[in-house]
């Protein structure tokens, strides 16, 4: 029985899918690509059958390949925090080719774009906590720059990791129940040192995946060409930040 089943309203194809292989096929670089997964195929057919209005809480889901409006909240951020970092990381397949980004704005302004740290036998998770370490030393050079940050990141197990469980894992020994047991333990005990030096000038949100913001979407495609580059650095963007061009390069 297939673990997951993907529905397409809008794509080269529309219907039902039990592989994701095969639905990437149908929406990647399709302009306007309506899907979504679901956990059954009850749950597939019922929203085939009433149309793409349904929301999103996936990461493999997306309503169109350029940015909406940010969220008011997310705005009023932008206003009255110095610097705002997106990050995100990707995986082809998971586990497979992996490659982190971010996305630095200044008030409102995108001032850079960063990709890299591209590993052949990665997962998803290890990229998104690769992301989310580099963002945290961007955010110390503007910490002792006098400047209030925000890091937003759409993986709720690479905030977790860092802010909440990393503390229990410590006093244990680094451990849940015995050694070994918690993985991508290098990369959370550096984020995890760094954030505890930065906290209390530091704010870590969680921000939705791939609903159009325009930060997240960026960081997204930077870890898409850090797979396409094959960097094992973690470098700056340095070509012309042309959003919309950049937003129109294909999702994972």
């Amino acid at each position: 029985m297939a673990k997951k089943f993907y529905v397409v309203w809008a794509g080269r194809k529309t219907g039902i899918f039990t592989q994701w292989d095969e639905t990437k096929k149908q929406v990647d670089h399709f302009a306007g690509a309506k899907y979504k997964s679901f956990k059954t195929e009850a749950e597939a057919k019922a929203a085939f059958a009433q149309g793409s209005n349904q929301s999103s809480s996936n990461k493999k889901t997306t309503t169109t390949p350029k940015a909406k409006a940010t969220p008011a909240s997310l705005q009023d951020n932008h206003q009255q925090i110095d610097v705002i970092l997106y990050t995100d990381g990707g995986c082809e397949p998971n586990p497979g080719k992996a490659g982190s980004g971010v996305a630095m704005y200044h008030k409102t302004a995108l001032t850079a774009l960063y990709y890299g740290l591209y590993d052949a036998n990665g997962t998803n998770n290890s990229a998104e906590l690769n992301a989310l370490y580099q963002a945290l030393l961007l955010a110390k050079e503007a910490i002792d720059a006098k400047q209030s940050v925000q890091i937003l990141s759409d993986s709720q197990y690479s905030i977790n990791c860092i802010t909440q469980w990393a503390t229990g894992w410590k006093a244990k020994g680094w451990k849940r129940q015995k050694a070994g047991d918690i993985k991508n333990l290098e990369i959370i005990k550096q984020a995890y040192a760094l954030y505890e030096s930065l906290k209390a000038d530091l704010s870590i949100q969680h921000v939705a995946a791939h609903i159009g913001i325009e930060g997240n979407e960026l960081a997204d495609r930077m870890s898409i060409y850090a797979i396409e580059q094959k960097n094992p650095q973690f470098c700056r963007y340095d070509k012309t930040l042309d959003i919309p061009y950049l937003l129109s390069l294909r999702t994972g």
